[in-house]
């Protein structure tokens, strides 16, 4: 699919992987909503956005991707804004870390574990069905494609950490449904494919000492530093633009495989 001229939409685009992904497919002549739990991070991409590529390239859409009455107005003011979008970007996601028993012997907080599945799985999937619906009843481009959906994983859903329990089930359920949706959605041209990013430098791993960081990066085999954001968002992009690439979750991780902890 030409990126070109499409409307796009990209879930946890107010910072990070997300923000970097709506810069880059704006770049590449897309029309992106920017969709974020937080109106101002929202539109602080937005208006970045629309001042490097003009005015009404973007817009702000503010939502909770596990609520559908807020999505579901959301992706209408990003249709009504940026007309019917053949893109969709789930990268909208929390990270958690908690031993299942506690240092008091306490058992870990059902809570926390539902919250992250909820976030992270349901919310990506909840997404996923929203824009199939929609997506599904556009015209066919020349080559019978309709639409593509690009997910977020990460490489805990194949390493997982100590105390990472609910993010890894959460990301491996992610890479779990990606090859039956790309089945169930071939009938439409709709392809899915989905990303399982290593450590990156997002707003997230700033927050950590710098120490913490350097060292994180020399786990790295090669290159031995954090990834980029913009590697993400390019490769993001390379998935819409190549039309036989579905079905596949790709490693983006520098070789790197996670150690217990």
């Amino acid at each position: 699919m030409n990126i070109e001229g499409q409307a796009a939409l990209v879930t946890g685009a107010g910072s990070g992987l997300g923000e970097a992904t709506a810069h880059e497919l704006a770049r590449l002549g897309a029309r992106v909503a920017v969709l974020d739990v937080s109106q101002v991070n929202a539109c602080k991409v937005v208006d970045e956005i629309n001042a490097a590529f003009g005015e009404g390239r973007a817009v702000a859409c503010q939502c909770d991707i596990t609520n559908t009455e807020s999505l579901q107005a959301a992706l209408t003011q990003a249709a009504t804004a940026l007309g019917p979008a053949r893109i969709l970007m789930s990268i909208a996601g929390i990270g958690s870390a908690k031993r299942i028993v506690g240092k008091d012997g306490a058992p870990a907080p059902l809570e926390d574990f539902a919250r992250v599945v909820n976030v992270n799985l349901v919310g990506t999937y909840n997404v996923a069905r929203l824009f199939a619906a929609a997506c599904a009843k556009l015209d066919p481009l020349e080559d019978g494609e309709r639409g593509v959906m690009v997910f977020t994983a990460s490489v805990a859903a194949f390493d997982g950490q100590v105390g990472q329990q609910a993010y890894s089930a959460s990301k491996s359920g992610v890479v779990g449904m990606t090859l039956p949706m790309a089945r169930d959605l071939a009938q439409y041209g709709i392809r899915v494919c989905t990303i399982a990013p290593g450590l990156f430098a997002t707003p997230l791993m700033r927050t950590l000492p710098e120490a913490v960081q350097q060292s994180l990066a020399a786990s790295i085999p090669f290159p031995p530093r954090l990834g980029k954001p913009q590697e993400f968002a390019q490769l993001a992009a390379h998935i819409v633009t190549n039309t036989h690439l579905n079905g596949e979750v790709i490693r983006l991780d520098g070789a790197l495989r996670m150690a217990p902890r």
